[in-house]
């Protein structure tokens, strides 16, 4: 699967149609959101399960306790306050250098006409793939009970394609706009509201196939502990807006387990 047409349903997503791109882009301003449903090619969605389970038995499997921020400790406040309090997040994943050559999702990944598309809805001048071996392309592996706890991204973006829906939860739920990072607004008050399931949430419905785009660096999100015995899979496409950045060692060690 060399060609782009083959890894995506480009009649019904259209990414080099400038009125296709314009009405993506607004929806995502709008929303922080977009689902694009049937985008991955069913041919292509199974390329992917079939060697996502063959190499389950390879992925790197952790469970986490982390606050919502994604950040050590503060001393300043007591463990059960919102800036401390942690939450359980669990899940396996094979990493880059594990995928095959002729992965269809190396041909998404690599085109130069679906990353002009993502850079014009996400508003960025350029993307560029991690300068380490592991981080590019991400398979996540969530069985049953395994979760995603509340938080925040660092990332000012997420690109997400889900490839196998399970039978039950797994289910995409967030709160927009609830801090401002960027100038230091935490909002505990807000935070304290989520988790408590004081606070209405948002869901996204996606479908095995569905291309998901969300900026998550100010909305809360978590992902709800998987039903039944079908593995949900989830590809986690990671770009940059600069060349040669490496994720930390510290990430890559709590990630996957190992640096290279």
């Amino acid at each position: 699967m060399n060609n782009l047409s083959d890894v995506i349903n480009l009649s019904s997503n259209p990414i080099s149609d400038r009125d296709f791109q314009a009405r993506c882009k607004a929806e995502f301003d709008q929303h922080g959101a977009l689902v694009l449903h049937n985008f991955f090619s069913e041919a292509a969605i199974q390329q992917v399960k079939t060697e996502g389970e063959a190499k389950q038995d390879q992925a790197w499997f952790c469970q986490q306790k982390h606050n919502v921020f994604l950040t050590p400790p503060d001393s300043d406040y007591p463990l059960t306050h919102p800036r401390n309090r942690e939450v359980d997040s669990s899940k396996g994943c094979i990493t880059d250098d594990q995928l095959s050559a002729d992965s269809p999702l190396r041909t998404l990944y690599d085109s130069e006409v679906f990353k002009a598309f993502l850079c014009f809805v996400l508003g960025e001048d350029a993307l560029y793939q991690y300068a380490d071996d592991l981080s590019s392309i991400n398979v996540h592996f969530a069985g049953e009970g395994q979760e995603l706890g509340w938080h925040f991204d660092n990332s000012s973006f997420a690109i997400t394609l889900l490839i196998q829906k399970p039978e039950g939860g797994g289910a995409f739920e967030y709160v927009k706009n609830v801090r401002d990072a960027d100038r230091g607004e935490m909002n505990f008050e807000a935070v304290d509201a989520v988790l408590k399931g004081e606070t209405e949430v948002s869901s996204l419905e996606i479908n095995e196939g569905s291309l998901a785009l969300f900026r998550g660096r100010n909305s809360m999100h978590r992902v709800t502990p998987t039903e039944g015995g079908k593995t949900r899979m989830l590809v986690v496409l990671a770009y940059n807006g600069q060349p040669g950045i490496t994720l930390s060692e510290s990430a890559r060690m709590t990630f996957y387990g190992r640096l290279a």
